[in-house]
């Protein structure tokens, strides 16, 4: 186990220390079932039982029902650069990604509880750590290390209900221990009001939470932990959904349909305020001055500590099953020696959204997999690009190349610098009505990084607000494919709709060789007919590195054969399989629009709670 992971060494031993919630004959989500038989005096009577207890509620992110695979892996796809590689039909992820679900499904429930049993936990923190005695009168070192707690609990009740919302739109809500709840089955909460006093929450644990910098021994697992930057990041990114487009419920106000708040702005306002603060504090958290460093020599490598602290905050993962690790490049990622999914296919179309130049293709994209002689590669063709930021190929302490484990306990990054930088960017153009110097450097800041720091390769940044808009839209697509983020910017910017409409037609277009493709070119469109429809590859030096390609993938094809390379099949009509509802393609096969940006209500949560409406459709 490498040494980050000591910290949930200490989270397994904090699960065993908690209070004893009241049982219910009536099964309530927001109402678990006891899981010790210790008070909440003996629990939160000293600093090393309160930080135990925060822990448990950090441990309600892990495992198959959190970030460990569900959340992650499932719930965040299909979009306009990823599919999910299951088939319609399944009752399962297949029709999560696919958009053919309904509330039966067996992937909801679990993930829903979880997310409850984790505000639970953070409520009874957020309840009790404040009235400790040890809170007012301790130490100087047990009052700040008490407000740390009481700050972090904050912020994970906030991630939480985030995680919700962003799938289930209004959701039942409380903010103290349901011991202290009148008894009774809660009805849906107005996500606003949510989103207002998680805004709150977020303000209050700013000044709470320690810098990074600020923590002893940085070097130490505990950095894992939140920090400030944590905190006003996710306060951003809260912001930005308070003041997006989602799918409302039918009342005297919205229709159902997609719609922000007429005051929108104000909480972009706060968005580029926060982010903006983090901007001046490059000493706590910066770009990786390499992309792929980042993810093979960071969460990959199951790091310590990221140097330059562009990751903010992190889902550990550790333990080696369902309840505390992840699937991260097992369940997505290349195959080796044929073990592994490969269920995150990458669409032709967003692999041809990187031009040759950007580090981040073949990063976030990769048209292989590691041979069973562990030292050779199998190219693949356009039709089985995976999603790769998460590849076992790159994985070392622990992990051996050779092993057929499904859990690999690696990292999942929630919030990165780069997305403060492009969140900044984002709302300073609409605050601002176009965006200024400093709008346009921080986006410029991300997109040079992603070409090697050749900032000659990035072409011009729009000056104007639209021509700005569609480029942020672009570059954090860029930036952050495979890392459940894009389904949740287009829902909010309501453009979900018309990009997987796009991304059919594109598809239809280039399986067809013909019509162009604006990608990453804007003033020179990717022409679908110059795709060379065989490519020609081999195995580099090392298998860390990937394929080298022996012909431009992006003009056709001049030669028959290259000495020393093998060759695949490249744009051919087999790209319309993605789009088949009889494989495993059937590319957001059931969208609907005002109906599918919201998962339904798991059947068991509403059969549990009569007051607990199924709003949308389903």
């Amino acid at each position: 186990m490498s040494k980050k992971n000591k910290l949930y060494d200490l989270l397994r031993v904090a699960l065993g220390i908690w209070i004893a919630l009241s049982a219910n004959s009536c099964k309530k989500y927001l109402e678990p079932a006891a899981v010790s038989s210790f008070s909440a005096d003996y629990v939160f009577s000293n600093v090393q039982n309160a930080q135990k207890a925060v822990l448990s509620a950090y441990a309600q992110m892990e495992g198959d029902n959190g970030y460990g695979i569900r959340i992650s892996m499932y719930y965040a796809y299909d979009n306009d650069e990823m599919i999910g590689m299951h088939q319609t039909g399944d009752g399962d992820r297949g029709d999560i990604a696919h958009f053919t679900l309904n509330a039966g499904n067996g992937q909801l429930y679990n993930p829903w509880v979880q997310l409850y049993k984790g505000i639970e936990f953070a409520n009874n923190c957020i309840y009790y750590i404040p009235k400790m005695a040890l809170y007012t009168s301790g130490s100087a070192q047990q009052i700040g290390e008490l407000q740390r707690l009481y700050g972090e609990a904050l912020t994970l009740r906030a991630q939480f209900y985030l995680e919700l919302i962003r799938n289930w739109g209004d959701v039942p809500a409380q903010f103290l221990p349901s011991v202290f709840v009148p008894k009774g089955l809660p009805g849906k909460m107005d996500r606003d009001s949510i989103y207002d006093h998680l805004l709150d929450d977020l303000f209050q644990a700013e000044a709470l939470v320690p810098w990074r910098t600020e923590v002893a021994n940085l070097g130490d697992p505990a950095s894992e932990r939140i920090t400030k930057g944590a905190v006003k990041g996710l306060r951003a990114r809260i912001a930005l959904y308070r003041g997006g487009y989602s799918l409302r419920r039918a009342s005297s106000t919205y229709g159902q349909v997609m719609a922000r708040p007429a005051d929108y702005l104000n909480y972009y306002k706060i968005a580029l305020g926060e982010c903006g603060d983090l901007m001046q504090r490059r000493d706590e958290h910066t770009l990786n001055p390499g992309f792929q460093a980042v993810f093979k020599n960071v969460l990959d490598a199951h790091t310590a500590l990221d140097p330059y602290g562009e990751i903010l905050f992190e889902v550990g993962m550790a333990g080696g099953t369902g309840t505390n690790d992840s699937k991260l490049g097992y369940y997505d990622g290349t195959k080796v020696n044929g073990v592994g999914n490969a269920a995150i296919g990458v669409l032709p179309t967003y692999f041809y959204l990187f031009d040759s130049t950007d580090t981040r293709r073949d990063v976030t994209c990769a048209a292989y997999e590691v041979n069973a002689d562990l030292n050779t590669l199998k190219g693949h063709p356009i039709t089985t690009i995976v999603e790769a930021k998460f590849r076992k190929d790159w994985m070392t302490n622990p992990v051996q190349l050779s092993s057929t484990a499904q859990y690999l306990g690696v990292d999942w990054p929630i919030l990165r610098f780069s997305d403060i930088l492009l969140m900044y960017a984002e709302a300073d153009n609409e605050v601002n009505n176009g965006p200024t110097s400093a709008g346009k450097a921080a986006f410029e800041e991300v997109r040079t990084r992603g070409y090697g720091g050749n900032a000659a390769f990035i072409g011009t940044t729009p000056s104007d607000h639209d021509g700005f808009f569609n480029a942020v839209v672009k570059e954090r697509s860029l930036e952050f494919g495979g890392e459940g983020v894009r389904k949740y910017d287009l829902i909010r910017w309501n453009l979900i709709n018309t990009r997987l409409a796009d991304a059919k037609t594109n598809l239809t277009n280039m399986s067809l060789r013909t019509g162009t493709f604006a990608g990453n070119y804007a003033n020179n469109p990717l022409d679908f007919s110059q795709l060379p429809d065989t490519s020609f590859y081999k195995t580099s030096s090392t298998i860390v590195t990937g394929v080298i390609w022996g012909n431009s993938l992006y003009t056709p094809r001049t030669v028959n054969s290259i000495s020393g390379y093998s060759k695949v099949a490249w744009a051919t009509a087999a790209i319309t399989n993605f789009l088949k509802t009889s494989s495993s393609g059937s590319f957001a096969a059931g969208f609907t629009p005002n109906h599918s940006e919201l998962l339904p209500i798991p059947q068991s949560a509403i059969d549990a709670d009569y007051n607990l409406k199924q709003d949308y459709g389903y």
